[in-house]
Formats: structure tokens, C-alpha cells, sequence
């Protein structure tokens, strides 16, 4: 976290200097709602329906574990669900299907990749949403799309949104950016129909989502687990860190340095060549490592666990509809 990325959680933090700009940036925000709303800027519907996955603050709110375990839910329901995703830090002309046997981290980005190797589902990439969206339905026969961190992308039509939110963080200091961590104001949360805290409870979310994390796994070889109670060197490239270490510390992973670097950080062999074993990192970060890991390189894999209460307000929107579209 960076010293304006800071500033946002602090009651009176520096920030607040940048509020003209944040005065700009809501004027243009609402100015592309509303050319939405109005139809001058297209919004276009698929012939199946879209989830949306999203939040309005920046940084981690727990996006990935949230995809994945709605990846699952929707499967168990029947359905066929595919993914479309912006794929961070990639320069891309066209939406690409992701191919885990030729694509890496680095060529669709690393939560994508991670999206496509744990769920099992197909994932295409692209900023375009509808582009993506399109060649998804076309070329995977999926019957339902999860847009992750869609939700200001208004041009993909949505029949659900679920909106996420750090329980510790909330929204900092209330202000949009850059002078604090909104993408969108407040009033926002009041239109999804889900809002889900994570870890923490917030006055903001209807529910509170857990995330559980599993006994560390090699970089190498996934048979092969870091005993807890083990000394480690923690790194992480994600955007809040903080539930990382804790999480190790709740495994019982005892941690003699931490290497925190910037979300999405492209990891190279130099960034650990000084740094002692064993390494813990996050599933997200491990991804992108695995190709040169060495053999004391550990992840934490981690699953999101939703309350019921949750679940049966997902159930009864997905109901509504399948049956609108004949899913």
C-alpha cells in the first residue's frame, strides 16, 4: 500500500488535497451512467444471462475466491458457466480464450489464469466486456457468463450484481478517487442485489463472507504441504496484504520477513534472490512464479465460504433467472 493509498483510510489524511480532482471524476462518472441510461452510449444483452462481480473500491476485496465458489455453485445448480475478465497489465487487441497449455500469467494476466486453472471453466479476456462476452458464448457453449470485477463496464447488460467489500476497510474515507478509494459513490451499493463483506462485518453488506485458508502446497508439486508451525519468509503482490499475513498466522505459519510489492506485480527470479526459505505466498502470486519456484516455495490456497442466508438470496435470483431466459 502506497502513502496515497494510505491516506485514504486515515481520518484526516493528505488526500483530501485531490478533492477537486474527485469532484472531475465524479461529474465524468455520472456523465457515463447517464449516456447509458439514456441510450446514447449501447448497452447490449446476451442471449444468456450475466453475473456480475464487481466492487466499488480499489484494491482486494476477495473477487477471485467469490468467481470461484460461484463457479462451483452454478455448476452444481446444472448450468455451463464461463468467465470474462479485464486480465490486469495485458495489451490486448482481441478477446483471447484462454488456453492453459500455451497461455501464461503473463500473456492473459494472472487472476484469469488462476480463474481458468481452478475452475475448470472457460475464461476469455479483454477490457472489451461485450467483445469478450460474445466470443465466449460463441466458441464454449456456456449457458451462463460471471463477469469479474465488471461492474462499471455498463455496455455488458447484467441480470445479477454482487457487490463486494473489505469488512475492515469499508470505503476509507467515503471519497472517490483519487482523493479516496471509490470507483463509484455509496448510493451504488443500494442497486445490487448483494452485497457480501469480507471477514469483517460492515454496516454496508447485508452479509459477511469468510475466507478459509488451506494448509500451504508447494509451488512443485501439490502433493506436498508446509507443516504448520514453520518459520517463513512471506511475499505477496495483491491488493491488501494484511488478510494474507493474517491468514498465514491463523495456519500457524510464523513469519520472520514480509515482502509486500504492488498488486499484480510481475515477479522475476531477482525478486527472491536474497530472500531465505521457505517462501509462503498467495495462490494468485504463485501462479505467476511456479515456472522457475524453487523447491521451499509454498502457496496458501484459499476458498470463499458464503453464510446460507447468502446463498438463498443467490438461489432465488438465479431462479428468477433461469426462468426468464429458459436456462
Amino acid at each position: 500500500m502506497n502513502s496515497l493509498e494510505r491516506s485514504w483510510y486515515q481520518p484526516l489524511g493528505w488526500s483530501w488535497l485531490l478533492l477537486p480532482f474527485s469532484l472531475i471524476f465524479a461529474g465524468l462518472s455520472a456523465t457515463r451512467r447517464w449516456l447509458f441510461k439514456a441510450g446514447f452510449k449501447a448497452s447490449h444483452r446476451m442471449p444468456v444471462p450475466v453475473i456480475v462481480v464487481g466492487n466499488i473500491t480499489v484494491g482486494g476485496t476477495g473477487k477471485t475466491p467469490i468467481t470461484l465458489w460461484l463457479c462451483e455453485y452454478l455448476q452444481a445448480q446444472g448450468l455451463k458457466p464461463g468467465i470474462v475478465s479485464r486480465g490486469y497489465g495485458v495489451k490486448l487487441t482481441a478477446p483471447k480464450l484462454i488456453n492453459l497449455d500455451t497461455d501464461t500469467p503473463a500473456t492473459v494476466g494472472d487472476e484469469p489464469f488462476l480463474l481458468a486453472s481452478r475452475s475448470g471453466c472457460p475464461v476469455v479476456v479483454c477490457p472489451d466486456r461485450v467483445a469478450a462476452a460474445k466470443l465466449l458464448f460463441a466458441s464454449s457453449g456456456c449457458n451462463i457468463i460471471i463477469s469479474d470485477d465488471g461492474l462499471q463496464h455498463y455496455a455488458l447488460v447484467r441480470d445479477m450484481e454482487i457487490i463486494l467489500l473489505d469488512g475492515s476497510r469499508g470505503v476509507g474515507n467515503g471519497l472517490l478517487l483519487p482523493a479516496g478509494p471509490l470507483r463509484e459513490d455509496i448510493w451504488r451499493l443500494r442497486q445490487a442485489d448483494l452485497v457480501l463483506a469480507n471477514s469483517s462485518a460492515n454496516a454496508l453488506a447485508h452479509w459477511t463472507f469468510d475466507l478459509k485458508a488451506e494448509p500451504a502446497r508447494s509451488l512443485r508439486s501439490e502433493t506436498i504441504e508446509l507443516a504448520a508451525g514453520s518459520q517463513v519468509t512471506l511475499v505477496s503482490g495483491i491488493g491488501n496484504p494484511r488478510r494474507f499475513t493474517r491468514s498465514a498466522a491463523q495456519l500457524g505459519y510464523h513469519s520472520s520477513s514480509a515482502h509486500f510489492f504492488a498488486d499484480h506485480y510481475a515477479f522475476s527470479t531477482d525478486d527472491f534472490a536474497d530472500l531465505p526459505g521457505p517462501i509462503l505466498m498467495t495462490e494468485k502470486d504463485a501462479v505467476k512464479c511456479r515456472a522457475f519456484a524453487g523447491p521451499d516455495w509454498f502457496y496458501l490456497p484459499v476458498t470463499a465460504r458464503l453464510p446460507q442466508p447468502a446463498i438463498d438470496e443467490i438461489a432465488d435470483k438465479l431462479q428468477q433467472i433461469r426462468s426468464r431466459y429458459g436456462v
